[in-house]
């Protein structure tokens, strides 16, 4: 079974099964929309699947996933915004109560900050102006810990780089009015899959503490 097939073969066993037995909650979400009170940014990497790790139901989360699941600041020059419009369709539209960046360790994204880029290589016209947003975070480690591996700094970037998309998430009105009024509350959480670990941020003691 090649790749394409075995996900043919994985809807129909959806189908089959899982949506059989949740007939009337998909059917409720069609006829009454969705109503998700958590949207969540996460990455595009295949090993970090949201609504596995958290073992959500349908219509819980609204998601968007991105390279290093990254928040741009707000900003209406240009033309495609596509985490900018899902943030806005879910604090605006959906009126969420709760957004999360989920941060995770081995990012590829992140570790492409340590890396030289291929010069004239063409699979490098998109990557790197995106990874440009948290490049004060990648400059912070460089300087605070110069003769640490590239994994050490790697690990302490990812979790930097949740915070530098909590304060751009600030930077948009509709989301920092919510914010203000009390009803939307912002969480940093970074994952780790070889541990299987979860920890939060606390802004408080401006940490990231572990709870699972």
């Amino acid at each position: 079974m090649d790749s394409i097939e075995k996900l043919t073969a994985g809807f129909k066993s959806f189908r089959d099964d899982s949506f059989e037995k949740q007939k009337s909650t998909y059917e409720n979400l069609v006829d009454l929309g969705q109503n998700p009170k958590v949207a969540l940014i996460a990455c595009s990497d295949s090993r970090i699947d949201p609504s596995v790790l958290l073992q959500t139901e349908p219509g819980d989360l609204f998601v968007v996933r991105n390279v290093a699941n990254l928040v741009p600041p707000y900003e209406r020059k240009g033309h495609y915004h596509g985490t900018s419009a899902a943030l806005e369709f879910a604090v605006q539209h959906l009126e969420v109560e709760h957004l999360i960046i989920l941060g995770h360790a081995y990012c590829g994204g992140i570790r492409s900050l340590f890396e030289k880029p291929i010069q004239g290589s063409e699979g490098n016209q998109f990557v790197p102006p995106w990874m440009s947003l948290v490049k004060s975070a990648y400059l912070r480690v460089e300087g605070t810990l110069p003769d640490s591996s590239d994994d050490v700094k790697a690990r302490i970037c990812e979790k930097s780089a949740v915070l530098v998309s909590l304060e751009n998430l600030m930077t948009f009105p509709c989301i920092r009015q919510r914010v203000s009024a009390g009803q939307l509350r912002l969480h940093g959480w970074y994952v780790d899959i070889r541990s299987c670990s979860l920890q939060v941020f606390d802004p408080v003691s401006q940490q990231f503490e572990s709870v699972a």
